[in-house]
């Protein structure tokens, strides 16, 4: 790979989303959210008509106010100030299993409900003993299938790709994709490097890591990040931050990514060559960089691409979808990005979709800009994936030129 193009910013070019009402809603989300996920499901569960015994009413009354009050108080020790991650790992936990079973109390307290009534099904009493034991069954099948989905190694997702620009020297580059690795307080080392070795398999051109590596400083993930400088590719590997790299000292995973081998794409762009033709691999930083305060972190994509033969096909890496409309404008061929974890537990997916144009996969914008979202490649906080499998992603470029595309 040539490099070229510098590292530039422009007034303007990196204004987080989302706006207005959105914003005010999730200024108030974390006052108002604990209570509703907690006090939901106890209502339902023990005070929708069970008439349980008391010691039963009492001992379920007290759990959940145990959860209501200690899952702020971990999460704020294991992701404040103190960064405690035994901490972290209890809150996030007790996050995670808590909004599933707010939401399936939710969901089978009122349809199973009224199923059971519609068919007579028993008394009151009955159908609500009912309805208690299918959401914990539930609950508990999800979060058992949910964990191991989390922990496990992604599977491999592969799509062909066509892009109409591409030089029929460039039909059947190689790209893989990895994102939102999210090393943090479960270590995950081992993880990380069978990752790394499934990458390795995947005989690459090129590998893209589009943010979001870890929760905590470079100093203190770098074991669970050191596999990323095993990663093999025939052409390069390219990074670019994401905006947890700005919760916790960008620049210095900016450089841990390049002591490992990776080519950090801040606002650049480096040349792809393959078989005479070439590819223009552009990067920008997050689009929270610019709030950060960091001297010089702003998402510019023109600086990205600054330097770059307007005739060449782009490929630029992003980590937020939200960021294809300037894409789109630039006339960039196929943006790369991570961000919305494919919802990881459903249905959170209709939240991120407020915030994100697209959720997971492949999505055309503008004339001519294709956008591949990765579901991600591990999980933030709650060790959980519902219904959000993670991925390894490997996309196929293919040219309209070469005789051998379908």
């Amino acid at each position: 790979m040539t490099e070229t193009g510098d590292t530039r910013s422009a007034t303007g070019e990196a204004r987080e989303a989302p706006q207005g009402g959105l914003r005010l809603l999730m200024r108030y989300l974390p006052l108002v959210a604990p209570v509703l996920l907690w006090a939901v499901p106890c209502w339902v569960l023990l005070y929708g008509g069970q008439h349980w015994p008391f010691p039963v009413a009492v001992t379920g009354t007290v759990l959940f106010a145990l959860g209501l009050t200690g899952m702020p108080l971990a999460m704020a020790r294991g992701h404040g100030r103190r960064q405690q991650d035994r901490a972290a790992i209890v809150g996030d936990t007790l996050l995670g299993a808590v909004w599933v079973l707010f939401t399936w109390s939710v969901l089978l307290g009122v349809l199973l409900r009224l199923a059971l009534t519609a068919a007579g099904a028993g008394d009151g009493q009955d159908r609500a003993r009912t309805v208690t034991w299918a959401v914990l069954g539930v609950t508990a099948a999800l979060l058992a299938w949910g964990y191991a989905e989390a922990r496990r190694v992604p599977r491999v997702r592969q799509l062909d790709v066509p892009l109409p620009r591409l030089g029929a020297g460039l039909d059947g580059t190689r790209v893989v994709l990895i994102t939102d690795t999210h090393y943090g307080p479960l270590d995950r080392a081992r993880w990380s490097a069978r990752v790394c070795e499934t990458v390795n398999t995947l005989d690459a051109d090129l590998v893209c890591h589009t943010g979001d590596i870890a929760d905590g400083t470079a100093a203190r993930r770098r074991a669970q990040a050191a596999p990323l400088g095993t990663v093999r590719a025939t052409h390069g590997r390219v990074y670019v931050t994401g905006n947890h790299e700005y919760y916790s000292e960008a620049q210095g995973w900016v450089d841990l990514m390049d002591d490992l081998g990776w080519e950090p794409l801040r606002n650049r762009h480096v040349l792809l060559e393959r078989g005479g033709d070439t590819l223009v691999v552009a990067g920008v930083d997050d689009v929270t960089a610019e709030s950060s305060g960091l001297p010089g972190h702003r998402a510019h994509l023109a600086g990205a691409l600054q330097g770059a033969d307007p005739g060449l096909p782009v490929l630029l890496l992003a980590h937020q979808p939200t960021f294809v409309d300037r894409a789109a404008a630039h006339g960039v061929d196929l943006q790369l990005s991570g961000h919305t974890h494919g919802g990881q537990i459903w249905p959170f997916h209709y939240l991120v979709r407020l915030d994100q144009p697209a959720l997971a996969g492949l999505s055309h914008h503008g004339p001519r800009t294709l956008l591949y979202t990765s579901r991600g490649t591990g999980f933030w906080g709650p060790p959980f994936r519902v219904f959000a499998p993670s991925e390894i992603t490997l996309l196929v470029l293919r040219s309209p030129q070469s005789p051998t595309t379908p």
